[in-house]
């Protein structure tokens, strides 16, 4: 029979007498602050907090400061380093009256701090200290309902066991000891004694005093728990201790432990982390060390994504524990989806899973494990010295010890962490309650990261059906674009490109910016983004389009503007018209790699001014010329100026393979920020392999207009080379001419055009009306067959809107 050991006491006396007797244990540390750390670990454990810190008066400013502090950073709570003890704060309250303060979320809601806090389900308990020096304990948890019974006697007993450090010395000035340090927090300089830099294998001589020097030498997967440490904003005033790795010129990396404290500035003085660093291997090893909590929830504080969680959880616990292997899965409709598998190998895992993977993120069979549906459905953990007796699905990940850990948030289980170990495994207290912390600190960070990962997903999503499907096939050019959202915040971007084709084998190149990122602002970007195509379809010129987009800009009576760059391309004469309304101009790479910026003048931006010009600007292209359009989050950033962020773009296309123009825009956003969404769009110009050849002919409004119109089409086919299809061009040229002049008013012209067997007959009035396919005609009507014969003899027909008026157009497919 295997061996349950279920965490979580169900009894109120027996969490208590586990209190006890741990803070018994711990009442033996020899430091004293090693001692406070411990207890404040304890709250965690057995007090059901997210955070704990003391908070002890300080005589020379009066005010209460954190001594030190356990859990998740102060920094996700929004808490103070220090609070004026006159103040109307829940700790200050505890510390003046002697009583101790329980406050759920609606109470807590009275204080003016807790507008500080960014979640709103935050309960807190405030408790008095003993001694003559007093103080205060904090405890701070996200569980429904608050701090139960159990959790209340439980930090009550916590409470009564803190012993209030002694205020720190002042550090002595000059070189610190062989391991010590000393870093100024506003500059970043360090004073490092000759022993810590032997540790980072540096000499006196090659140390130039910066704590970036040393940063460049750790393990890049360490570097956001240390940043942890060494910036001010994540730091408590207080005690902190974790282990990191720094790089070796030879050999596998070095395990370092890290030990400071921060100390407040004050009278010209900046704060201070003053601490030592030391060779990890020679330390004693202990799973419950401060370093391995502070470590998990420092890195789940930065840990975005589930798959961030999933990572985080797995660096923290695998290595430490020296498990097997470990699963980290999240828990949709009674099904384990995992999400992190270490190792990643399928062989590593039980062949009922194998059977069950069906993708990247495969499904575990929740139905083939009753005993883990059974630890998620109560909510505690079950651990197993032995895994005998457990269904295969479950006893094959750890034969030798296997721990299966609900990550449980906001009163509801969000997902499991399974750990294994093939070796037989003994649980200690230590690693029980390191598990039962981990379990905690990774359930919160999973509920924030799914909620993260929907709202980034819906937020994709809605941007990219306001953006074009796909581009269109151009004659004589390739085009792609690109479109990134932004990675910080949820809230949706307003740029947006798109491609037009237009008649005569014209395109229209549109990118555009809409000011600010919310819901708003993406609505106006598809409402400006379907105008400017409406606008371009009817015909209307360039300069035309983008005055009449500004105008319908204004009539939104919007607070928002709109920065937009619109190209008209002649595929045919290898010709542009540029304008730009506040927009980055485009730049032009050259055949022989030369780039330049297009030098075209610019109105303002849409939606900012009634009488604004837009003039055009004239662009040549030759063939092999990229022509490329973005958006300021390409070339500018909070760390960037623009005309840098250019020079940069700039260089990127001019180095880039113009035959291959997908990787060229995957290039150029290789090493983009995301601060701001990005659109890019490229097109490479390679010229029409066959040049339309063309006519036109002004219908006068004579009485023999149609016979002038059929003598000019039939002069032009006898010029082509056209000669067996030249009545039915004569037929459909006399029927269109003759409805254009009957109906409408105002001039007419007759446009030819052939390419390859392609012939195109194209009449444009002034009169928007389409003509109108009759649905039956009598065999006395005297009129009405005239689109029918027009329909009859062509391969395809129809309008188009044209400046306010129309084109009608007939296409016939020649045999020659």
């Amino acid at each position: 029979m295997a061996n349950v050991v279920g965490e979580g006491a169900t009894v109120r006396e027996t969490r208590t007498a586990r209190a006890e007797r741990a803070l018994t244990s711990v009442a033996g540390e020899p430091a004293a602050r090693d001692r406070l750390r411990r207890v404040l670990e304890l709250a965690l454990v057995f007090g059901g907090a997210a955070f704990a810190g003391v908070y002890t008066p300080d005589e020379r400013t009066g005010a209460l400061c954190l001594a030190e502090a356990a859990g998740v950073p102060r920094t996700l709570y929004g808490l103070r380093d220090a609070y004026p003890r006159t103040g109307r704060f829940p700790v200050t309250e505890a510390h003046r009256t002697g009583r101790a303060v329980w406050l759920r979320p609606e109470e807590l809601g009275g204080y003016a701090e807790s507008r500080r806090m960014p979640a709103a389900d935050v309960s807190l308990a405030a408790l008095p200290l003993r001694g003559e020096a007093g103080g205060c304990l904090l405890a701070l948890t996200e569980a429904p309902g608050g701090f139960g019974a159990e959790d209340r006697a439980c930090l009550e007993l916590i409470a009564g066991a803190v012993t209030c450090p002694v205020p720190a010395a002042a550090v002595p000035a000059g070189r610190p000891a062989a391991g010590a340090f000393s870093l100024a927090m506003d500059s970043g300089r360090v004073e490092a004694g000759d022993g810590l830099l032997g540790l980072f294998g540096l000499t006196r001589a090659d140390f130039d005093g910066r704590v970036e020097t040393l940063l460049a030498l750790t393990v890049p997967e360490d570097l956001p728990s240390l940043m942890s440490v060494v910036e001010a904003d994540h730091m408590s005033i207080g005690e902190r201790e974790l282990e990191f790795r720094v790089l070796q010129a030879t050999g596998p990396p070095k395990w370092l432990r890290l030990r400071g404290r921060l100390l407040p500035g004050g009278e010209g003085r900046p704060a201070r982390l003053v601490g030592t660093v030391a060779d990890a291997s020679t330390l004693r090893s202990g799973v419950t060390d401060a370093a391995r909590v502070q470590r998990l929830a420092a890195a789940l504080a930065t840990a975005v994504t589930v798959r961030d969680v999933g990572r985080a959880v797995v660096t923290a616990l695998r290595e430490p524990l020296r498990a097997d292997r470990i699963a980290l899965a999240e828990l949709e409709n009674d099904r384990l989806v995992v999400t992190v598998l270490d190792p990643p190998e399928p062989e590593a895992w039980p062949e009922v899973w194998r059977l069950e993977w069906r993708t990247e993120w495969p499904d575990a069979p929740v139905r083939s494990m009753p005993t883990l549906a059974a630890v998620l459905r109560e909510g505690r953990a079950g651990i197993w010295s032995s895994a005998t007796g457990l269904e295969p699905a479950l006893a094959d990940v750890g034969r030798g010890g296997l721990a299966a850990l609900p990550l449980a948030a906001g009163g509801r289980v969000t997902g499991a962490c399974l750990i294994g170990w093939d070796a037989p495994h003994d649980f200690s207290p230590d690693e029980r309650a390191l598990l039962t912390a981990s379990a905690g600190l990774a359930g919160q960070a999973l509920m924030r990261a799914r909620a993260f990962d929907a709202e980034h997903e819906l937020v994709g999503m809605l941007q990219r059906t306001l953006l074009p499907r796909r581009l269109p096939k151009l004659p004589g050019a390739e085009a792609v674009a690109r479109y990134l959202p932004a990675t910080a915040g949820l809230e949706l971007g307003g740029d947006w490109y798109d491609l037009i084709p237009l008649p005569d084998h014209h395109v229209a190149l549109v990118i555009g910016d809409v000011q600010g990122h919310s819901a708003g602002a993406a609505t106006l970007m598809g409402q400006m983004r379907t105008a400017l195509r409406a606008y371009a379809t009817e015909g209307h010129p360039p300069d035309v389009v983008v005055s009449h987009a500004n105008r319908l800009l204004l009539d939104m009576e919007t607070d928002l503007f709109a920065t937009c760059c619109y190209v008209d391309v002649d595929m045919e004469a290898g010709s542009a018209w540029c304008v730009r309304a506040g927009h980055l101009p485009p730049l032009l790479r050259h055949p022989d790699g030369r780039v330049e910026t297009a030098e075209a003048d610019g109105g303002p931006p849409l939606g900012v001014q009634t009488r604004s010009d837009f003039p055009m600007t004239p662009l040549r292209l030759r063939p092999g010329t990229v022509l490329a359009l973005t958006t300021d989050g390409l070339v500018e950033s909070a760390g960037t100026d623009i005309d840098e962020g250019i020079s940069r773009f700039a260089h990127g296309l001019a180095a880039a393979d113009p035959a291959h123009l997908g990787l060229v825009a995957d290039a150029l956003l290789g090493d983009a920020g995301r601060s701001d969404d990005i659109a890019l769009l490229l097109v490479r110009y390679d010229g029409m392999a066959v040049r339309p050849l063309r006519e036109s002919w002004t219908v006068w409004r004579v009485p023999e207009a149609a016979r002038h119109a059929r003598r000019f089409t039939r002069r032009t086919l006898r010029s082509w080379g056209v000669t067996k299809e030249a009545d039915a061009v004569l037929l459909v040229v006399s029927e269109l001419v003759t409805n254009a002049l009957v109906h409408t008013g105002g001039p007419v012209r007759l446009d030819l055009s052939l390419v390859g067997d392609r012939l195109r007959v194209t009449v444009a009035d002034s009169s928007p009306r389409t003509p109108v396919k009759p649905t039956g005609i009598g065999w006395e009507a005297t009129g009405g067959r005239g689109i029918l014969l027009v329909e009859a003899v062509s391969a395809a027909w129809g309008t188009l809107p044209a400046g306010g008026g129309k084109q009608v157009w007939s296409e016939l497919v020649l045999g020659r």
